[in-house]
């Protein structure tokens, strides 16, 4: 056969013979299910065909590389979400799981890509850059009551340290209760 690379929006072809091994048809080699791993973590199109029959097997192929990276020790799907999964097989909701999960997917990536552009801006403006502020100001508090020589030469009335104390116990309250709002 002809090598045939793939043009815009055609998948590469991947075959997989009786003897599990796979291969690439548009680099002519031969490749592992970590390579079609990284092949889509890449983003790159592939379809992997039975090479005897011609089947579409993409599915059984991409489930297989979960499997394996879930048992590697990076796993990823929670006991749950995999009880629920299965629980869903057979039931009327099964038909609508697929077009499902790939919105919540989509969604996920619209989100993930919103706050890496908003980390990329600065987090001003952002929820946890009043956090920030907050720790800051609570740890420029502290300095100042711990560390007696670094307060500013401001002027006029001193507040007593048993004040900057109680001062202190009320910010670390408020971001207490901020924190636990936040875990909510």
């Amino acid at each position: 056969m002809a090598k045939r690379d793939p043009q815009d929006g055609e998948a590469t072809i991947i075959k997989k013979y009786a003897n599990r091994r796979l291969y690439n048809t548009g680099s002519s080699s031969y490749i592992t299910l970590d390579d079609l791993a990284k092949m889509t973590r890449e983003g790159v199109d592939f379809k992997v065909v039975d090479a005897k029959t011609g089947d579409d097997i993409t599915h059984s192929i991409l489930t297989q590389i979960i499997m394996e990276e879930e048992s590697g020790g990076s796993q990823m799907l929670p006991v749950s979400f995999l009880r629920d999964l299965i629980a869903m097989y057979g039931n009327s909701m099964q038909s609508m799981m697929p077009s499902y999960l790939e919105a919540s997917m989509e969604n996920f990536r619209k989100n993930q890509t919103k706050l890496q552009e908003a980390f990329k801006k600065g987090i001003t403006g952002n929820p946890l850059a009043k956090i920030a502020e907050t720790n800051l100001a609570v740890m420029k508090a502290m300095g100042d009551a711990l560390l007696p020589g670094a307060k500013s030469a401001g002027g006029g009335d001193k507040p007593s340290d048993s004040e900057e104390i109680a001062a202190l116990r009320r910010q670390m309250a408020e971001m207490q209760k901020k924190l636990d709002q936040l875990g909510k």
